[in-house]
């Protein structure tokens, strides 16, 4: 029998087949206030392990978890529904507590009723969404013409309604901002230490792949194409047209596509040998299902593996995050505070039973703590062409 594709071997969070059901919210115990209205996609079952793993990364009580993550997912489909409502007003939404609450905002307080209508909690800001946009493109676009000097991150703050920027030299950050052209207003300047890093390489052991025959990341998710099986991962792993080993050291493929700088995606065609499946590798290395790819929102817990420091989780911090890493500059990562460390570059991020993305790089380690980016799965899957393994 061929050996299974090394996704199994990088692991993230989906559910598995030792599934622990959750339950409704409306079974046996009223919804928390501000939690998603019902009707929304069911919650999907949850591998006990994952409920484990959040419960100790995230402080919070095992009971906790299973709302939180059933929350979270209906959080997405009653999210998906006001940002349409709100139009032009619409500000950001995210989850907060320990159970995951969603709010909503909004640029116009009328806007009140319609939130609290789909059982979200309404928060009234300055800024819309569209217009903290805006403001981080023309920083991405300033950026193309002159690399800002010890500022590494920045990406729209749903939560403080501003375009936060990290930077070690605050002074030289507020230079960039003025060169950029956007309104002050928008921005919110915050030093930082972190200076971000790829996790390519550096250590060896565990799940994972080679690319080239040393360099050693983490398989993100499996993938078809066509009658091809193959697997995404990030870009900063390997240039078209390298070969690729398996954990086995077994040649694999070859790298078909890759981005980086810019982004950080990239895919492996496998060889016969190798073949797709919709399994990341959990806790205690037990196989987890993935079912779909919807992006969760900020404030929501997210797990990942990779092939160093396998199995972490934490909290969505930002979407589309531009990082400034010594090979250059990429454009709209997810920054979560997850940890992570060299080698589990390229390893599948995960919510619930959603695919998010693929590690791209970080700050810190799984020691001391730090702080994660990843890669989301939908630009890849779009660019090449590429169907998610999907259970």
């Amino acid at each position: 029998m061929p050996p299974k594709l090394p996704v199994l071997a990088v692991t993230a969070l989906a559910v598995g087949a030792l599934g622990l059901g959750v339950l409704p919210a409306n079974a046996g115990e009223p919804s928390p206030p501000g939690s998603p209205a019902a009707g929304a996609t069911p919650a999907p079952e949850i591998a006990p392990g994952m409920l484990k793993s959040i419960s100790k990364d995230l402080g919070i009580t095992a009971a906790d978890a299973k709302k939180r993550v059933a929350n979270e997912q209906r959080a997405v489909d009653v999210e998906k529904k006001l940002r349409k409502k709100l139009g032009a007003h619409y500000g950001g939404a995210w989850v907060t507590g320990a159970t995951s609450k969603l709010v909503v905002a909004t640029t116009d307080s009328a806007d009140r009723s319609v939130i609290e209508d789909e059982g979200a909690e309404p928060k009234v800001v300055r800024n819309s969404l569209a217009a903290l946009r805006a403001a981080k493109d023309a920083l991405d676009t300033s950026a193309l013409k002159r690399a800002p000097r010890a500022t590494s991150v920045w990406a729209v703050d749903v939560r403080s309604n501003s375009v936060l920027v990290r930077a070690g030299e605050p002074a030289a950050a507020k230079e960039f901002l003025t060169r950029s052209g956007a309104a002050s207003s928008l921005f919110q300047v915050t030093r930082s230490s972190e200076q971000p890093r790829t996790y390519a390489d550096d250590l060896r052991g565990g799940d994972a792949y080679y690319s080239g025959g040393s360099t050693r990341c983490s398989v993100g998710f499996a993938v078809t194409k066509g009658g091809t099986d193959g697997f995404v991962t990030a870009g900063h792993c390997g240039r078209t047209g390298t070969k690729t080993s398996g954990h086995n050291r077994a040649a694999q493929g070859t790298v078909r596509g890759n981005s980086f700088p810019g982004d950080d995606y990239g895919w492996v065609a496998a060889n016969s040998d190798w073949r797709a499946t919709p399994y990341v590798k959990g806790p205690g290395a037990a196989n987890l299902s993935v079912a779909g790819s919807k992006e969760t929102p900020v404030g929501s817990s997210v797990c990942r593996s990779g092939s160093t420091s396998g199995w972490r989780c934490g909290v969505v911090e930002q979407h589309d995050a531009t990082v400034t890493y010594r090979e250059g500059t990429v454009h709209g990562l997810s920054r979560t505070s997850v940890c992570a460390e060299p080698g589990d570059s390229g390893g599948p991020f995960v919510s619930g039973d959603q695919a998010q993305g693929t590690t791209s790089g970080g700050s810190g380690d799984c020691s001391t703590g730090g702080t994660t980016y990843f890669q989301p799965v939908a630009e890849p899957l779009a660019e090449y062409g590429l169907k998610l393994s999907t259970s």
